[in-house]
């Protein structure tokens, strides 16, 4: 009988330690959980180095991986809310003028002027407009790809009417600086591209070889099919790019100080590279500063070219 007691009160004393040690480890999990809670809320870096492997070690892992998802969702937040910042404070500096202009423009129409005076205020007037327009257009189409809201089909077409289609735009603005545009000669390509949207991607690089350039200069267009892209380089003997600014010119708004007293926006560049981008194409440069530029646009190559054409 002492036996049975003995052993009933070894298992009760056993029993009771088994529960005391469960009841300290669930709350050292407890404590462990609430810790890492606590650290996901005032954004403290989850230590899992010191737990051991299990099932709390597994939980800690997930809530880290979960922090590291937070982070970013709000690191994104922060940053779109500082595009936004930017986009409304570059949009009103571009803004600024021309509207400055206009106001001015309009005061000066409402007194008593000669009929050829207000005939050439109101050109200017209407210069001013069109800046503005062409400024509200241009960010409207960078706010749309940046969404992803413009979509374009790009196929199989030949380069060779986009090249010269866009050459004839931009002609009458060279020949007033007498800048003569040389085209070398070059073999119709199949390209995958947008006609349209290229065609707005070669007439900001062709526009801006005519504003920074010289008159009386050259401005070159020269077509070089590789493996997977066709090259389309264009070539001007301009004012050039300074090395430090050669990679700074594709971002939006962007403006040397070399050229801030000339008209420009700071898009376009920009705006080329979105383009390219949704063409699975893409644009570089090369430049010596006070000797010129060559901007080269890379559009992919169809197969079997020679039996398209």
């Amino acid at each position: 009988m002492t036996e049975i007691v003995v052993v009933l009160a070894i298992i009760t004393v056993i029993a009771v330690i088994w529960l005391i040690v469960e009841k300290y480890k669930y709350r050292k999990i407890y404590y462990k959980i609430n810790q890492i809670m606590d650290d996901i809320l005032e954004q403290r870096k989850i230590e899992i180095s010191d737990l051991e492997e299990g099932e709390l070690s597994a939980f800690a892992g997930k809530a880290k991986r979960i922090q590291e998802k937070i982070e970013l969702e709000v690191d994104s937040a922060k940053t779109e809310k500082d595009q936004i910042k930017s986009l409304i404070s570059n949009l009103s500096h571009q803004l600024k003028t021309p509207l400055s202009n206009v106001m001015m423009y309009r005061e000066l129409l409402e007194e008593e002027l000669p009929k050829e005076q207000r005939g050439r205020f109101l050109r200017k007037m209407q210069v001013q407009l069109n800046k503005i327009e062409w400024i509200l257009q241009w960010l409207f189409k960078m706010v749309r790809l940046e969404q992803g809201a413009i979509q374009f089909e790009i196929e199989p077409q030949g380069i060779r009417d986009t090249i010269l289609g866009e050459v004839n735009t931009v002609y009458e603005k060279a020949e007033q600086k007498q800048i003569l545009i040389v085209t070398d000669s070059f073999k119709d390509t199949l390209l995958y591209h947008n006609r349209k949207w290229t065609m707005e991607v070669l007439n900001n690089i062709l526009e801006n070889a005519v504003k920074y350039s010289k008159e009386q200069t050259q401005i070159k267009i020269e077509v070089y099919p590789l493996e997977l892209f066709t090259e389309i380089r264009i070539t001007d003997q301009g004012i050039g790019i300074k090395k430090a600014e050669q990679t700074e010119i594709f971002k939006r708004f962007y403006r040397s100080k070399e050229v801030e007293q000339k008209e420009g926006s700071g898009i376009g560049l920009y705006l080329c590279r979105l383009i390219l981008e949704q063409e699975n194409g893409y644009l570089t440069v090369a430049s010596e500063y006070g000797k010129g530029s060559s901007f080269s646009v890379f559009l992919q190559n169809c197969q079997k070219l020679e039996e398209s054409l």
